[in-house]
C-alpha cells in the first residue's frame, strides 16, 4: 500500500481529462469546497481533517475506505468520516464527475447543534437527495454573501441529516484507543519517528501495536504519519507558507517531496493549490 497523505488531490494532470479544485470561504474556517472530473488518476491513501461529503454527478468511482471497497454510482451520496483514510479511482471508462464538501467537525456541531455526527455507510444510495445535495454544493461554490453561504450549508447539512448517526458507533472504539498516538505524531511529524517510540506511546510491544494500530486505523503508522504531515502542510499552504518552508515544517524530504506526496493524494501541486484558494 502506497505512503498516506492527506488528502489526496497534482498542477497538472497525465491524462488531459482529469481535473480537480478547491475553494474556500474566506469567511468560515473549516470549510472546503472541491470539485473534479477524474478519468485515469488514481489518488494514494489520505485523509482529511474534516467530514467529507458530497454527490457523484456522472460516472462510478470505487475506493477503498475503512477496511473495504466500495463503488459510487451516478446519483449517490459520499459519506465520509473525519480523518478516515480513503483512497479514489474511476471505475467507469469515462471516469466520474463529483462534487464534495471537508467540513471540521465543530463546524458540524455548530451548525447543526449537534455533536458526534458520523455516517456507517460510505455510499448513499439515495438519487433524489444525492441530486439535491449536488445543486447545493453547486450553489455553495457560487455564492458571494457571506449570509448566502451560511445559509446554504445549514440547508446542506438538513439534507445529509437522515444519513447520519450521533451516537459513538462501536467501530469507533477502537481507533480511540489510538488517539494519544495520532496526538504524538502531529506533535513530533517534523522528527524521524521509530515503531518503538510510537509503541511507547500505546505501551505496546513493537509489532503488536503495529496490528493493533493497523486494525484499528485502517492504516499503518507510517501511512497515518505522512497523512498527518501532509495535512499540516496544507494547512500551512493554506496559510499563505511558501511550499519549501511548509514542507520543511511538516517533516518532508524537501519541496520535490511535497509536490510528488501532494499532488498524488490531491490531485493538484501546492502551488496551484494555493492559487486556488486566492482565487
Amino acid at each position: 500500500m502506497p505512503e498516506v497523505s492527506v488528502s489526496g488531490v497534482p498542477e497538472a494532470f497525465e491524462h488531459a481529462g482529469d481535473a480537480a479544485e478547491f475553494k474556500r470561504p474566506p469567511h468560515r474556517p473549516g470549510v472546503e469546497l472541491y470539485r473534479a472530473h477524474i478519468v485515469r488518476h488514481a489518488f494514494e491513501p489520505h485523509l482529511h481533517e474534516g467530514f467529507g461529503l458530497g454527490a457523484i454527478e456522472s460516472g462510478v468511482e470505487r475506493f477503498r475506505y475503512r477496511g473495504g471497497d466500495h463503488l459510487a454510482p451516478p446519483d449517490s451520496l459520499v459519506l465520509m468520516n473525519a480523518g478516515e483514510v480513503h483512497t479514489g479511482r474511476a471505475e467507469t471508462d469515462a471516469g466520474w464527475r463529483y462534487r464534495m464538501v471537508y467540513l471540521d467537525p465543530a463546524v458540524v456541531e455548530a451548525v447543526t447543534g449537534e455533536r458526534g455526527w458520523h455516517f456507517s455507510e460510505a455510499v448513499g444510495h439515495d438519487a433524489p437527495r444525492a441530486r439535491r445535495v449536488g445543486r447545493l454544493l453547486q450553489r455553495l461554490w457560487a455564492a458571494h454573501e457571506p449570509l448566502a453561504f451560511d445559509s446554504l450549508l445549514f440547508t446542506l447539512l438538513a439534507e445529509l441529516r437522515p444519513h447520519a448517526r450521533v451516537a459513538r458507533p462501536a467501530a469507533a472504539e477502537g481507533a480511540l484507543r489510538f488517539a494519544g498516538v495520532i496526538a504524538y505524531m502531529r506533535e513530533h511529524a517534523e522528527e524521524r519517528l521509530t515503531l518503538e517510540d510510537l509503541a511507547a506511546v500505546a505501551a505496546l510491544s513493537p509489532f503488536h501495536f503495529l496490528r493493533r494500530f493497523k486494525a484499528a486505523c485502517h492504516a499503518t503508522p507510517q501511512q497515518m504519519l505522512m497523512a498527518l504531515r501532509l495535512l499540516r502542510a496544507k494547512q500551512l499552504l493554506a496559510g499563505g507558507l511558501p511550499p519549501a518552508q511548509a514542507a520543511a515544517a511538516s517533516g518532508l524530504a524537501d519541496q520535490a517531496h511535497l509536490t510528488r506526496a501532494f499532488a498524488h493524494r490531491y490531485g493538484v501541486t501546492p502551488a496551484r493549490y494555493q492559487r486556488q484558494l486566492r482565487a
